[in-house]
């Protein structure tokens, strides 16, 4: 898709937060821990924000990614491979001196995540003032996404500006998500793994707590729409009218699980663009993210709605 031909009047979806290049290695057979495994090495444009606009686009929806990336050459890969794919980076910021984000991850044999580095240093100029600039471009939107690795500072812009409605939030990992805490009132859809529910709810399921009693939490803090991934058992999702947990048919064999997770918030955002009640988003994203485990690159290439259906209908299907 190509953003130049798109109408300058069509809804679109602004995402805000990290854009880096993901360095992934993944040993041929099972990973051995001090050692040197033979496998795998991908270099790919990465980023939980980026992928995730990159998910809306190729899912059709007209989509601005507000970010921020070094003068080096992994930045000008980043923006070059944007345009490609059809995001708007015409606000995404490339700021001299600065290193651009690096994420570098070791899979295990089974292709789920073992380790990772994060250097992503230049997130801090995601602040305030980098909005603030951008106000405009985030009233006008139909959702804003955005990410936990944008910095306190600018979570609370977007909630105090008014500029953030719809917001969707997701909450990356359990230290940045604690940065949205204080905002939850202003959250309509929280995407969390079930640790970074449990860290910014108090309450574990380990002990006597329950889904029920964790979603109840939430949406008494002002959150309107939950969806707590669980890995391989699926998704719990709660909003007013409606929770119970979508169960996950796992694809065989999981090729890369890194960009499932980002794959799944872009098909929450689509499905609430079309209207789509909880339960039947939740089972899209599911299948979205099953369509990006299929694939080497953090990004599906193939990654479409009828992709996305298909998956459901091979999966689920009666």
């Amino acid at each position: 898709m190509n953003n130049a031909s798109l109408d300058s009047n069509e809804p679109y979806v602004v995402v805000i937060g990290g854009a880096n290049i993901d360095v992934c290695g993944r040993p041929v057979n099972a990973l051995n821990m001090l050692d040197s495994n033979i496998g795998n090495v991908i270099m790919s444009p990465g980023g939980v924000a980026r992928n995730i606009a990159e998910n809306m686009v190729c899912l059709g929806v007209r989509t601005k990614l507000l970010s921020v990336v070094g003068t080096d050459q992994f930045g000008e890969i980043l923006q070059t491979q944007a345009n490609a794919a059809g995001i708007d980076v015409s606000d995404m910021v490339r700021l001299e001196g600065q290193q651009t984000s690096v994420y570098l991850s070791v899979l295990d044999g089974m292709g789920d995540l073992s380790v990772a580095i994060n250097d992503m240093a230049i997130a801090d100029k995601l602040d305030a003032e980098f909005l603030q600039h951008r106000l405009k471009i985030i009233k006008q939107a139909a959702i804003i996404i955005a990410d936990t690795n944008i910095t306190a500072s600018a979570l609370a812009y977007l909630v105090e500006s008014g500029a953030a409605h719809p917001l969707f939030i997701d909450a990356v990992s359990i230290t940045k998500a604690i940065r949205i805490k204080p905002h939850l009132e202003h959250v309509h859809t929280l995407k969390a793994n079930l640790l970074e529910a449990e860290v910014l709810s108090g309450i574990k399921l380990s002990g006597c707590g329950t889904f029920l009693e964790m979603a109840q939490w939430f949406h008494e803090s002002g959150v309107k729409r939950i969806f707590i991934t669980l890995g391989p058992q699926g998704v719990f999702y709660s909003d007013a009218f409606d929770h119970g947990i979508v169960e996950s048919r796992l694809i065989s064999p999981v090729i890369n699980a890194s960009g499932a997770g980002d794959a799944f918030v872009a098909a929450v955002a689509f499905a609430w663009f079309n209207g789509q009640e909880i339960k039947a988003t939740a089972e899209f994203a599911i299948s979205a993210a099953n369509v990006a485990l299929s694939h080497s690159a953090t990004i599906n290439p193939g990654m479409s709605v009828s992709t996305v259906n298909e998956m459901w209908s091979n999966e689920y299907g009666e």
